[in-house]
């Protein structure tokens, strides 16, 4: 459990800012402020984290002074419902807690916005359910669906993976900026490495097929065209990928691409582009 947990805690605060989960009695407990609420809740960690348990969300540590009367305990539900939504034997889960209740959080407070005016000032119960809609932008009213990867911590590294539907390669830049201004956690990792390939089937008006591919490192030495080579592999056409990285300050060498590699391929994985072509690549390693 120690290393897991010392990399995992390095790892939430070099993305959410130091302190956001802090150790107050030796290792086994913490208290994690909830980035972008004024909510801190204590949490334990027993022994057997990850391998076969999970932690412990034991109360509310504190809360703004200005929140509704028991937003606090509401919170601390909503955590714990997110945490049993997240959690997997195995594998640390704190920073996809913090994501799943950071968006449930948000489309508690939309479906607030957007409801009519009542006395009660309480949060929205029946709001937990409500799908995020993002409103159109400079993404030309594209309706964006991100598949995202489940996160991976190496010696205090982070990497996780998005990827999206991309039909023209003049939607890249608008709805990479779309991603990176909604998520400020994304717009603030070491690296956002991206890739795509687009294959336009021939037509009236065009009788040739045209094909699109790029990708860019963003400091990250070779990372881009070995992306874009996974996805070569893989037949996999008509997507961007975007893995970002937060750097935690130890250099992992090769390894690196192995798990950019792993975290793509779980994202085209789960939004269903890999089962459109050959995967001929044995490459990246399965994560536990």
């Amino acid at each position: 459990m120690l290393d897991d947990l010392i990399d995992e805690i390095a790892a939430i605060n070099v993305i959410y800012g130091q302190g956001t989960l802090k150790q107050t009695d030796g290792i086994e407990t913490a208290t994690l402020s909830i980035p972008s609420h004024p909510v801190t809740l204590r949490l334990s960690f027993p022994d057997s984290y990850p391998d076969t348990s999970s932690p412990e969300l034991l109360g509310v540590d504190s809360s703004g002074v200005n929140v509704p009367k028991g937003y606090g305990s509401h919170v601390l539900q909503l955590a714990r419902i997110a945490l049993g939504t997240v959690w997997k034997a195995g594998e640390v889960c704190l920073f996809d807690l913090i994501q799943e209740l950071d968006r449930v959080l948000e489309n508690e407070e939309e479906a607030e916005a957007l409801a009519p005016d009542t006395d009660d000032a309480g949060p929205r119960q029946d709001a937990v359910s409500m799908k995020n809609e993002s409103s159109p932008s400079d993404t030309q009213d594209l309706q964006l669906e991100w598949a995202m990867s489940t996160s991976v911590t190496e010696k205090k590294s982070l990497f996780i993976a998005h990827a999206c539907p991309l039909a023209s390669p003049t939607q890249f830049q608008p709805i990479l900026t779309s991603l990176l201004s909604s998520d400020k956690k994304v717009a603030r990792a070491t690296h956002n490495i991206t890739a795509y390939r687009i294959r336009i089937p021939p037509s009236p008006s065009n009788p040739r097929e045209n094909i699109y591919q790029d990708c860019n490192d963003d400091g990250e030495t070779a990372a881009g065209g070995r992306l874009l080579h996974l996805m070569h592999t893989m037949d996999v056409w008509n997507v961007l990928v975007v893995v970002s990285r937060w750097y935690g300050g130890v250099k992992l060498g090769p390894d690196r691409f192995r798990i950019i590699n792993g975290v793509a391929r779980e994202a085209l994985v789960m939004g269903g582009w890999a089962g459109r072509g050959k995967e001929k690549e044995s490459g990246g390693k399965k994560r536990k």
